[in-house]
């Protein structure tokens, strides 16, 4: 057999591996689950049956059966979750959750912002995994296979202080059928943002790399030649333009790490408030100091980076029936919104008397 390849362009590195593998041209016939079992790392049968019926195993780009024996030449592709952490524990914690849905297969969850959604350093407590610890074992749930400790049903996730909707696996083939969706990017994602500045085209695509900085390890950065870095595309489409600001709606195809607040950056419109990614200071604006008090107010109103997970679309792994769940804008967002909105309309009458008054003096 050839050397096991790790796929490029794998969802994220937090969930899913994915694999290419190329069947040696001596290899005998052999059950395609025992076959991966030799070649992935902690892969149960349980969990590669899973994968298989969930459509995330394929044999020359074709769903098979779990009896499907291997035969040589073939090329085997595989999305499947990390296998669960070595003496993982999470300490349950009865925390409130604003479950928008639920059945026998998966949860979607509104996440406010401010919450971990795992645990991790510096986050052992407190976070959305820990309810999800407390949740489960108050209700019935046990941890199934795939619902494992250290992530509890976690296929994706949104960061500490950007609000909305999270999907959660509630058993093991749920999450493999939802991690194939997430890695063909056939889960539709709508996020809203408040960048600063005025975007030049109404809608757009940005595609460029996104990685990790290679000098500051706590954020990311664009790889714009595509030398480093993993595959990004992020579509936005203007919704309001507020001179100064602009409520954006921004559709992932990929899902990297800080991948909306990088790309909008990396085009000249941080969002605002955003610390890590320079939208925590006056962007765009004049530089007089009621517009300094002004933005400062906004930064108190919405002391976090102006991003929310408005909408989640997806398909039922067990019924197949297409599922979307939609959010409303958070207070402390619409009373941003608001507070811009009043401001431009202030700006536009004191503009519209300094015209008439113009007028009025030049007949």
């Amino acid at each position: 057999m050839r050397e096991v390849e790790k796929l490029n362009d794998n969802y994220t590195d937090e969930f899913y591996d994915s694999y290419d593998i190329n069947v040696d041209a001596k290899q005998s016939p052999i059950r395609i689950d025992k076959f991966l079992m030799d070649r992935i790392e902690r892969a149960t049968r349980n969990r590669i049956q899973n994968a298989i019926r969930a459509g995330a195993i394929r044999v020359d780009s074709k769903e098979v059966k779990p009896n499907f024996k291997v035969k040589p030449g073939q090329v085997i592709s595989v999305v499947i979750p990390h296998p669960p952490g070595e003496n993982a524990q999470v300490v349950p914690q009865r925390i409130p959750l604003d479950i928008r849905y639920e059945d026998d297969d998966l949860m979607v969850i509104y996440k406010p912002a401010g919450m971990v959604v795992h645990p991790g350093v510096g986050h052992h407590r407190g976070t959305l995994v820990n309810a999800l610890a407390y949740y489960f074992g108050h209700h019935d749930l046990p941890v199934r296979e795939g619902n494992y400790q250290d992530r509890l049903g976690l296929v994706h996730r949104i960061d500490k202080n950007t609000s909305g909707l999270l999907v959660i696996a509630k058993s093991e083939y749920a999450m493999q059928h939802l991690a194939k969706q997430f890695f063909h990017h056939t889960i539709e994602r709508t996020y809203y943002a408040l960048v600063w500045g005025e975007p030049k085209q109404d809608t757009g695509t940005i595609k460029a790399n996104v990685g990790r900085h290679p000098r500051f390890r706590h954020l990311f950065t664009v790889f714009p030649e595509g030398e480093a870095g993993k595959w990004a595309v992020t579509h936005y489409k203007v919704l309001e333009r507020m001179y100064y600001v602009s409520l954006v709606q921004c559709n992932l195809e990929t899902g990297r790490t800080h991948q909306i607040r990088v790309h909008m950056q990396h085009i000249g419109h941080p969002l605002f408030n955003d610390e890590r990614y320079d939208g925590n200071r006056i962007v765009r604006g004049t530089i007089f100091s009621k517009y300094k008090e002004f933005v400062e107010n906004c930064f108190t109103v919405l002391p976090r980076h102006a991003l929310h997970a408005k909408s989640l679309g997806f398909v039922h792994p067990a019924t197949g029936k297409e599922m979307y769940f939609e959010s409303d804008l958070p207070a402390d967002f619409q009373n941003a919104l608001t507070e811009w909105r009043n401001y431009i309309e202030g700006r536009r009458a004191i503009l519209n008397d300094n015209v008439k008054q113009w007028q009025q003096t030049n007949p």
